[in-house]
C-alpha cells in the first residue's frame, strides 16, 4: 500500500471491519468485534493493540502522532498517513474506509475530550453504519425518519441527542411522543425496553445506546436490517 495524504478512500471492503482505535479497550471487547468483522484495520495507536495481540490489520490509519516506533516498523508498509490536523483519527478513517459496516472499539471511555468528538464525528459524518463498541455499551446513529431496532427485553436503552432533535418511540418503559431533545435541553437516559424491537420516528442526530448484549441488533440497525 503507497502512502497516502488524502481522505480519499484508502481501505476498501466488501465484509464488515473491525476499526481499532487507542483508547480504552479490553481484548474480550476486540474478540466480540472480531466475530462479527475479523477483517482489521487499526486508527493510529490503535495499532499498538494489535501488536500486542499479534495481529496485523489490513491499514493503519492517521497522522501517526500516537503509533510507537515499535508498531511503526512492524507494519511500516501498512501505514497510511494522512496529515489533516483539523480531524482527529477516527474521523480520518470514517473518510478513509468503504465497508458495509464499521464496529469501532478503542474509542470510548478514557478522555472525555476523545469520546466527545467520536460521537460528534458520527454525526456530522452521518455514520450510521458504524457501531461503537465498549465493556459498558454499544452505540450507533438512529436513521432518520422510522426505524426499528432489537434490544433484549428490560435491557437499558438511551436516546442521546447530539443535536436538536425531535423522537417518537414505541417499546421503551418510557415512551415519547413528538418529544424536543437536545444536548443542552431534555436527554433520554436510563430508560429500558419494554418489549423486543423499539420503534423510533427520528427527526435529527441521536445516537442509541444499548447495554452490549444489544451489540447483535444495534448490527443488525447500521446494516439496515
Amino acid at each position: 500500500m503507497k502512502q497516502s495524504t488524502t481522505h480519499y478512500p484508502i481501505v476498501e471492503h466488501c465484509d464488515a471491519i473491525t476499526l481499532v482505535g487507542g483508547s480504552e479497550l479490553g481484548l474480550n471487547d476486540l474478540n466480540i468485534c472480531l466475530t462479527f468483522a475479523p477483517s482489521v484495520v487499526a486508527a493510529d495507536g490503535g495499532a499498538d493493540w494489535l501488536l500486542d495481540a499479534g495481529m496485523t490489520p489490513l491499514a493503519v490509519i492517521g497522522d501517526m502522532d500516537s503509533l510507537s516506533d515499535r508498531a511503526r516498523d512492524t507494519f511500516a508498509d501498512l501505514i497510511q498517513t494522512v496529515t489533516d490536523q483539523d480531524t482527529t483519527d477516527f474521523e480520518k478513517c470514517l473518510a478513509a474506509l468503504r465497508a458495509p459496516l464499521i464496529l469501532a472499539v478503542g474509542f470510548l471511555g478514557a478522555r472525555l475530550d476523545h469520546t466527545l468528538a467520536t460521537l460528534a464525528a458520527v454525526a456530522r459524518s452521518r455514520a450510521y453504519h458504524v457501531v461503537l463498541v465498549s465493556a459498558s455499551e454499544v452505540c450507533v446513529l438512529a436513521r432518520p425518519g422510522h426505524s426499528q431496532i432489537a434490544a433484549p427485553h428490560n435491557t437499558r436503552v438511551a436516546l442521546m441527542p447530539l443535536g436538536d432533535a425531535v423522537v417518537t418511540t414505541a417499546g421503551l418503559v418510557w415512551d415519547m411522543d413528538v418529544m424536543d431533545l437536545a444536548p443542552d435541553g431534555r436527554v433520554s437516559s436510563s430508560n429500558r425496553a419494554a418489549r423486543d424491537r423499539i420503534d423510533l420516528t427520528i427527526d435529527g442526530p441521536v445516537l442509541i445506546t444499548l447495554e452490549p448484549q444489544g451489540l447483535r441488533g444495534a448490527i443488525d440497525y447500521a446494516l439496515g436490517q
